[in-house]
C-alpha cells in the first residue's frame, strides 16, 4: 500500500501545515481534535527540573540503547536509543522485540539499583507518570463533556430545522453506537490512563550519519518513521513529555521566515492513516512540552517524530497490554504446564499425567512461549539493563528452571508415543499436534541462532 501510494504521489508531495499557517488551528480542531498539547509553562517547574535531570543522569550512566528490531524477517538497529522504565515485571513488545522494564521504586518490591542516581532518576519518572495520569483523566473527561454537549446542541438544531425526525434519530443513534457520547465510569477512565510503563527515547541528530526523509509531505529528516504505537490497551491515552536540549543558535533559527517546518526544531508529525486528501500537521516541540493522544487517535491516525538539530529526550507513557506481557502471566503459564508433570514418591522418577493431544499441545505451546518470548528475548538484549539493576536475574533463573522441566516433558512425550501399547488413534492425534510445535521450535531456534 505504501509503495503504491508513493508511486501515485510521485514528486507531488501532500500538503502539511505548521502553526504559522492560517488554517492550522481549524484543521487541528476538525481532523486532529484528539491530540491535546500542553506548553511547558503549564507544567510545574519542580517537575521539569526533576525529569530533565533524570534524562541527563541516565545518559551519563550510558543507560540508553539502540534496539535491534525485526521487520519483514530482517534486523535493523533503531536510530533512536531507548530504555523502558515501569512497573516491576512489565514488558513492552514492538517490532518483534520485547523490552524489559527497569522497575521504578514501587512499594512492596525489593529493587536494588546500581547507583543511587539511577534510583532517583526512576523515582522522578514515576512522579511524571503520576502527573500525566491525572492530566490524561482530565483531558478525557473534558473531551467527553465537549462531545456530549456538541451532540445535544446538534440534536436541538436538527429538531428546530425540521419535524422530520428520522435524520436526527439516525445521527444520534450513530454517535451513541460509536461510543462517543456514552458516559464513561471511573473504572474505564482509570483503565485507559493508568500508565504501567514509559519508553524513554534519546537521539542526537548530529551524531547520525543518515536519517530517513519523510516520504509523503516532504517534512524533512525523521527520527522515528510513521507508525501506530503497538501493544497498547484499546483506546488508551498515550502521553509524551519532550525535552530538546536547545541552545541559543538553534533558537535563533525560529526567527527565520521558512516555508514549512523549521528543520532546526524537533516536531511531532501527524496524519490521518491512509488518507491522501487531509493535510498533515507538523507541531514544534520545545523543552518541557507535553502532548496527549486521546481515545482512538493512535488507531485512526499515524504519527512520526521529525528531527531537529539538538539532542532530544522524550518520555512516552503507555498503558501497555499486560494480558501476555508480565512476569506474573508467564509464571502462571509455567505452573499450568507443569501440572502435567508428576514425580513418583518412591523412585522419584518423572512421568506425565496425561498424553491427551489437547494437554500436550498446551504444554508445548507454553514451552515455546517461555523460550522465544521471554528467555531468548531477555538474553538477546535485556541483559544490557544490568547497568541499572539486577532485578530481572532471579525471575529469569526461575523461568529457566521451568523451561528445563518442560524440556524433560518433551522427552517424556517422545518416549511415551514410541510405546506400542498406546491406542493408535490417540497416539496419532498426539504425534500430529506435537510434531507441528516441535517443527516450529526448530525453525525459531535456527532463526535466533542466525541473529
Amino acid at each position: 500500500q505504501k509503495k503504491k501510494l508513493l508511486e501515485e504521489l510521485g514528486e507531488n508531495r501532500l500538503p502539511y501545515l505548521t502553526p504559522a499557517d492560517a488554517d492550522f488551528h481549524q484543521l487541528w480542531k476538525t481532523k486532529y481534535s484528539k491530540l491535546i498539547f500542553r506548553k511547558s509553562d503549564m507544567v510545574p517547574e519542580e517537575l521539569h527540573q526533576m525529569v530533565q535531570e533524570s534524562f541527563l543522569t541516565l545518559r551519563e550512566h550510558n543507560c540508553f540503547f539502540q534496539d535491534l528490531v525485526r521487520i519483514k524477517g530482517k534486523d535493523f538497529l533503531t536510530p533512536v536509543s531507548r530504555i523502558l522504565i515501569g512497573n516491576p515485571g512489565c514488558t513492552y513488545k514492538y517490532l518483534n522485540t520485547r523490552l524489559f522494564t527497569v522497575p521504578w521504586p514501587t512499594e512492596g518490591y525489593d529493587i536494588k539499583y546500581c547507583n543511587p542516581q539511577i534510583h532517583d532518576a526512576c523515582k522522578a519518572l514515576m512522579r511524571l507518570n503520576d502527573y500525566l495520569h491525572i492530566e490524561a483523566v482530565k483531558a478525557l473527561q473534558a473531551q467527553n463533556l465537549f462531545e456530549t454537549k456538541e451532540i445535544k446542541d446538534t440534536t436541538v438544531i436538527d429538531r428546530e430545522q425540521s419535524f422530520a425526525t428520522s435524520l436526527t434519530e439516525q445521527g444520534s443513534v450513530s454517535k451513541v453506537q460509536s461510543g462517543v457520547c456514552v458516559p464513561e465510569d471511573d473504572r474505564s477512565l482509570k483503565n485507559r490512563t493508568s500508565y504501567n510503563l514509559t519508553l524513554l527515547n534519546y537521539m542526537d541528530p548530529l551524531q547520525m550519519l543518515y536519517l530517513k526523509q519523510e516520504p509523503y509531505f516532504g517534512m524533512g529528516n525523521m527520527a522515528v518513521s510513521w507508525h501506530h504505537d503497538e501493544n497498547l490497551v484499546e483506546r488508551s491515552v498515550v502521553a509524551v513529555y519532550s525535552y530538546s536540549c536547545e541552545d541559543s543558535a538553534i533558537e535563533e533559527s525560529n526567527e527565520q521566515e521558512l516555508k514549512g517546518r523549521d528543520p532546526a526544531v524537533w516536531h511531532v508529525g501527524l496524519k490521518v492513516a491512509w488518507d491522501i486528501e487531509t493535510p498533515g500537521l507538523a507541531i514544534p516541540l520545545h523543552q518541557g512540552d507535553i502532548y496527549l493522544m486521546l481515545d482512538d487517535l493512535n488507531m485512526t491516525h499515524q504519527h512520526c517524530v521529525l528531527a531537529g538539530l539538538s539532542p532530544r529526550f522524550s518520555s512516552t507513557h503507555r498503558v501497555a497490554d499486560s494480558s501476555r506481557g508480565t512476569l506474573e502471566y508467564i509464571l502462571g503459564q509455567c505452573e499450568l504446564a507443569l501440572q502435567n508433570l508428576q514425580t513418583d514418591s518412591d523412585s522419584m522418577a518423572l512421568s506425565l499425567k496425561s498424553l491427551e493431544a489437547a494437554v500436550v499441545k498446551q504444554v508445548e505451546e507454553i514451552h515455546n512461549e517461555v523460550e522465544f518470548e521471554w528467555l531468548r528475548q531477555f538474553w538477546f538484549q535485556g541483559k544490557r539493563y544490568l547497568k541499572c539493576t539486577d532485578w530481572w536475574l532471579k525471575p529469569m533463573a526461575k523461568l529457566e528452571e521451568f523451561w528445563r522441566k518442560m524440556e524433560i516433558m518433551t522427552s517424556l512425550v517422545l518416549s511415551e508415543v514410541r510405546k506400542e501399547q498406546q491406542i493408535e488413534e490417540q497416539r496419532n492425534e498426539t504425534i500430529s499436534c506435537f510434531l507441528l510445535l516441535l517443527k516450529e521450535r526448530q525453525k525459531l531456534r535456527k532463526e535466533w541462532t542466525a541473529r
